[in-house]
């Protein structure tokens, strides 16, 4: 049982050891301890407040995008709407020009035709005439070889300019 109760010289030597290591931790190294504690403390609160604060400008940050977002699908719905109204409409003026460009093709077409067609007639006419006009100087050259058909001719053209 000795070794369970200490002597009293013992319990002073450890006393004094006890206490002067005690106040030594206190003077130089509770000191710094508790002041590092104190800012590793303030660190850590420092920080949640800060990822507070990011978290919440992040939120800020998502719906500010998602408003940008809608109003970007919002603007591409307009111009492409927009686009197919311009496509639509060039597609309808190119139809409308190559109308008017067929009409006034067509249009001259059937004026050249006309042209031919009476280029076409007038030469027949001068044919025809010229035609006439030979048979007319064959008959003449014919019946005026004789003496009798001219003396005949010469008196129907006089019966004829009495009558006039």
């Amino acid at each position: 049982m000795d070794l369970l109760t200490p002597e009293l010289g013992l319990f002073f030597w450890t006393l004094i050891a006890f206490l002067t290591l005690f106040v030594i931790l206190r003077k130089y190294a509770w000191g710094p301890i508790l002041n590092a504690l104190g800012e590793r403390e303030k660190n850590i609160a420092d920080s949640l407040a800060t990822a507070d604060r990011v978290r919440a400008e992040m939120s800020q940050l998502q719906s500010e995008n998602e408003k940008l977002m809608a109003k970007a699908i919002e603007e591409r719905t307009i111009m492409l709407k927009e686009a197919k109204e311009m496509k639509d409409r060039i597609v309808n003026e190119a139809k409308e020009q190559a109308k008017v460009e067929a009409n006034r093709i067509i249009a001259d077409a059937r004026q050249q035709i006309m042209q031919q067609k009476n280029a076409a007639m007038a030469e027949v006419k001068n044919e025809i005439g010229n035609l006439a006009v030979d048979v007319a100087s064959r008959i003449l050259r014919k019946e005026l070889s004789s003496a009798e058909g001219q003396d005949a001719y010469v008196k129907m053209l006089a019966e004829d300019i009495k009558l006039n």
